[in-house]
This record gives C-alpha cells, structure tokens and sequence, in this order.
C-alpha cells in the first residue's frame, strides 16, 4: 500500500498536535515571572490605599486592647460612635501618617517574602513550607524597620481613649506624662511624643516592645503566608472551574487571616500593652492580664475587633497583591494565567 509523502507530512502534524498537552495554568506567580518596575510603584500604591480604607479599624483595635477591662468601648460599634461622636473623623485616623510608613517596611517585607521563597525554590521545599519560612523572614526584616514607628503610632491612638474620659493624669493610660490639655497640632503632638520616649527610655525606647512584636507577628505572618497557600491549594481543587482564581485567592487570604488572628491574639494584646506602657516584660504583662481579666480577657480582649481589621486587610491585600502579579506579569507567562 502506497502513500503520498504529503499525506504523511499532515499526519505527523497532526499527531504532534493531538500528543501535545496545553501549558499548564499558573497558580502561583513566582518573583522571576515579573517586571518589578511595575509591581514595586503599583504595589506601594495598593499598600496605601488598603491601609487608609482601614485605618480606624487598627486605630479601635488598639484602643480596645490597652483599655482596662471595659471603661471605654464595649465593642466595635460603640468605639465607632464615640470616637466619631467626640472627634469626628479626624479621631479615626489619630496617628495615621506615623503609621503610614508601614508602606516602606511593606515594601522591605514582600520583597523579602517573595526573595526567600525564589531562593528556597531552588531545592526541593514545598510551596506551603516556602510561605511559611518567607512569612518569617519577612515580618522579621518588616519589624526591625517599623517598630519605632509603631511605638509612636500607637501613642498617638491611645491618647484618644485618654482625652475626655479622667485618665489624664493615670500613668498607665498617660505613661509620658503629656498635657493633653494644650492644644496642638498633629505635627506638634507626634514630635512631643518622639521626644518624651527619648527622654523616658532613650534610643532603645523607640524599640520598647520589639521582642513582644516578633513574638507577635512572626509566628502571625509566617503562619498566614503558609495557611494562604493551603487554603488556596484546597479551594482550588473543590472550585468549579469557572469561578475567578482571583475569588478563590482572596477567600483563602481571608481564611487564613481569620486562623492566625485566632491563634495570636493574646500576643497581640501583649505586644500592644508593652509598647504603650513602655514597663514591664512579656511575662509581667501576661501576668497582669491575667489577674485583670482571666483567661477570657487574656484571649478575647480586642478578638472581634483583630478579627475584623484581619478579614478587611487579608481580602483587600490579596486583592491588591495578586492583581498587581498579574499586570506587572512577564508578556510569556500571560496566558498561563486565569484572573
């Protein structure tokens, strides 16, 4: 039997068309598959814009952490109604560009994040143990710049639950002694601040509460990268496949934001009271926590606040974050890529 040598030529073809299976889609976006002259401006853009949506929601988180026991805000709801009822929308955003340079240390800390997991891709580590590690690292490199800032940030929240309400004059709740009843302006009052904690502490009490932050947000940031991307694994394998990988990303940013705030919040509380306070250790705070409010006070002081702010900031985040990898994606991973 006889064959025209063309004939064969268009069966070949077709059978190497028929054998060869379509690109795999990308789930992940790794850091070597973008163009960082635009992730970084875009990102840095995002970060802000996420962080001064939901700035009173750290602001009421705060504040609910550091009262004693109830004598401010018996919720979120009620923090919301007097704070903006004695305040008005300038009390929301009390300490808010001290706490605005969060944006830098962001930027220190994905790149930190997204830099160890490149490194550990090269050896033979899962994706859930690469997050985590990245996780780590990252919150470590992010705290280590951050931490003065917070210290004065938080100083700057507290003094709304002080004003108006007879703790003027209450070391604990006033520890810098400030005259709260000059007025000032924002810049005024935030260079008080850094000069009293220098005055008080020294340099190192710009870092009065770095050790409570890393006990507090390393183990955070470490497990949500690592539950993010198991969360995400899950959803992606039950999801029918016309639902947004996008959705599904950030439904299991939020998950995980909803499981660590779960498991640190006593940290967080900790760490809060310690640099507020700026006396003590770990140990004395926990203690005394403990004999303020018991077990209860000591978990859930604060929980529905943290838990909100994490389920606003773990879906607006992961929003922002992967939609960024996804535009700033090099040309030739664009259509392995589902939005």
């Amino acid at each position: 039997m006889q064959f025209d040598h063309r004939e064969i030529r268009q069966y070949n073809m077709a059978a190497t068309m028929v054998e060869s299976p379509p690109p795999q889609l990308i789930t992940t976006i790794e850091w070597s598959m973008m163009d960082k002259t635009k992730f970084f401006p875009l990102y840095t853009l995002s970060s802000f814009t996420v962080r001064c949506a939901l700035y009173p929601l750290t602001l009421i988180k705060t504040q609910i952490q550091v009262q004693r026991k109830k004598e401010a805000y018996s919720g979120v709801a009620d923090a919301i109604s007097k704070i903006y009822k004695n305040e008005g929308v300038p009390g929301l955003y009390r300490g808010f560009w001290l706490s605005s340079f969060q944006i830098i240390s962001g930027i220190f800390y994905i790149t930190t994040y997204e830099g160890v997991r490149y490194e550990l891709g090269k050896y033979d580590v899962s994706p859930k143990v690469k997050s985590f590690i990245g996780g780590g690292c990252a919150s470590i490199v992010g705290q280590t710049i951050i931490v003065p800032f917070d210290v004065l940030s938080q100083h700057l929240m507290v003094l709304g639950l002080v004003k108006g309400r007879g703790n003027i004059r209450n070391p604990q709740m006033n520890p810098l002694g400030l005259d709260l009843e000059k007025r000032m302006s924002k810049a005024a009052l935030a260079k008080e601040v850094a000069v009293r904690v220098y005055q008080l502490h020294g340099p190192l009490g710009y870092y009065r509460g770095y050790t409570a932050s890393l006990a507090a947000y390393v183990p955070n940031s470490a497990l949500w990268w690592a539950l993010y991307t198991a969360y995400q694994d899950e959803l992606l394998k039950i999801a029918p496949s016309w639902v947004s990988t996008l959705l599904i990303q950030c439904a299991a940013g939020t998950l995980g934001g909803f499981t660590t705030t779960f498991l640190t919040n006593p940290l967080d509380i900790v760490r809060a009271r310690l640099q507020v306070e700026g006396v003590g250790t770990m140990r004395q705070i926990f203690r005394t926590l403990w004999a303020e409010e018991g077990l209860v006070g000591l978990y859930f002081k604060g929980l529905s606040a943290r838990l909100l702010q994490s389920a606003c900031f773990s879906f607006s985040i992961i929003l922002g974050y992967e939609s960024i990898k996804r535009v700033a994606l090099s040309d030739e991973f664009k259509p392995r890529v589902r939005w």
